[in-house]
């Protein structure tokens, strides 16, 4: 009750102070000169001063009973845990295939028929265009038949030898023959099949690049499709020579594409054996699944290569890290003391290893259960006492 009376005095005296205390009111008194007057308004306003620092010092005193101490510094802190730690590098590289092909026509004539367009999916092998042979299906249709007959000589004139019947020159005349014929039919078979064009491997069609009656020929210039197989991509990055140890065949590697927005999860499938001398580095390739066949070549990716994990890692904020003049890094460890919610903090020397983003992690220093004090390390001492503001301590 009587802390309510200070402050019911107090409240009428701030009112009193704006309506009747104002600066123009002391002015007019003074202006009139009444001594009398002045003296009354400076014992008011003493008496209002008296009263307004006894409530400040009551409510201190309520503030310090249900607070403590105001002058220890506030902090908040953060658990040390194990983690598991896998540390990525980045990079950026091109999508390509080996097998991106132009194919050329392997003899001259009349592009005669084209049957495929472009974008169609082709196997290894499929017919793609055919040209003017000139007639040379008919020379190889005669040489067949000639060949026919060279073999039923051959075969008489061999059952014949064998019962001992005709001359052993006649056989091996038949026999030349027959072998002749068949070399020619070979040799005349394999010219008319350079008079079609057929798939190298298996993939899509991408460019038709020579029309039907065309006249085209061997040779640079005369290209006739493009060939693309998109299952088999991948991507080519350079990698620092440093790296060396850390990538890995077989090892993580997540593939990021800008202009498709998209992720892909996959792995290292080769590394070089190889140090450019130019710029210190080796050639890594990165398989690149493509399912849906959205994935073109020298689509540009960026790549994210794991070349360090730790199992039973322990990562701090990078913000709560100091370094002091010597060049070593620290952090300060709270300390519990007897008294709920504060504590001492503590300078621990630590050793730190990688970084990804903003997560650093230690290699010693500090131990797993650990409170790190993270809002406030940079105004903390050794040996400070403090109290900590967690919404759930030790959180």
């Amino acid at each position: 009750m009587k802390k309510l009376g200070y402050l019911f005095t107090a409240a009428i005296v701030l009112a009193s102070c704006g309506e009747g205390s104002t600066p123009s009111t002391v002015q007019e008194l003074v202006a009139q000169g009444d001594m009398e007057a002045l003296m009354a308004k400076k014992a008011d306003i003493s008496e209002q001063q008296r009263l307004l620092t006894d409530d400040l010092r009551i409510l201190d005193s309520v503030i310090t009973s249900r607070y403590g101490n105001e002058r220890l510094p506030l902090i908040t802190t953060i658990t040390a845990n194990v983690a598991n730690f896998d540390h990525f590098l980045e990079l950026q590289g091109d999508v390509k295939t080996k097998q991106n092909v132009l194919v050329y026509p392997e003899m001259q004539g009349n592009l005669q028929k084209v049957y495929v367009t472009e974008g169609q999916k082709v196997v290894k092998g499929q017919l793609l265009a055919s040209i003017d042979d000139g007639g040379m299906g008919s020379q190889v249709d005669q040489l067949i038949t000639q060949a026919e007959l060279a073999k039923t000589t051959y075969e008489r004139q061999m059952r014949l030898w064998e019962q001992k019947i005709g001359s052993e020159i006649q056989y091996l005349q038949a026999k030349t023959q027959y072998e002749a014929s068949q070399n020619a039919v070979k040799q005349a078979e394999s010219q008319l099949g350079k008079s079609v064009i057929r798939a190298p491997f298996s993939g899509i069609v991408d460019d038709v690049i020579k029309d039907q009656g065309t006249v085209v020929s061997p040779g640079p210039g005369s290209e006739v499709f493009r060939i693309v197989n998109l299952d088999n991509m991948y991507i080519e990055v350079d990698v620092p020579e440093n790296y060396l140890d850390g990538i890995q065949k077989g090892k993580e590697a997540i593939v990021y594409f800008p202009v498709l927005g998209d992720t892909v999860n996959s792995v290292i499938r080769q590394t070089g054996n190889f140090i450019k001398p130019g710029n210190r580095s080796f050639t890594v390739e990165i398989s690149v699944p493509n399912k849906e066949g959205v994935i073109k070549p020298n689509l540009t990716a960026k790549v994210r290569l794991n070349d360090y994990s730790n199992p039973e890692a322990i990562l701090v904020p990078q913000n709560i890290i100091s370094e002091n003049a010597e060049g070593q890094q620290y952090v300060y460890v709270a300390i519990s003391s007897d008294k709920e919610n504060e504590a001492m903090v503590n300078r621990r020397i630590i050793t730190t290893g990688k970084t990804q983003g903003k997560m650093v992690e230690v290699l010693s220093g500090i131990e797993n259960g650990d409170y790190l004090v993270k809002e406030g390390a940079r105004i903390v001492k050794e040996g400070q006492r403090v109290k900590i503001i967690n919404d759930q301590p030790n959180e």
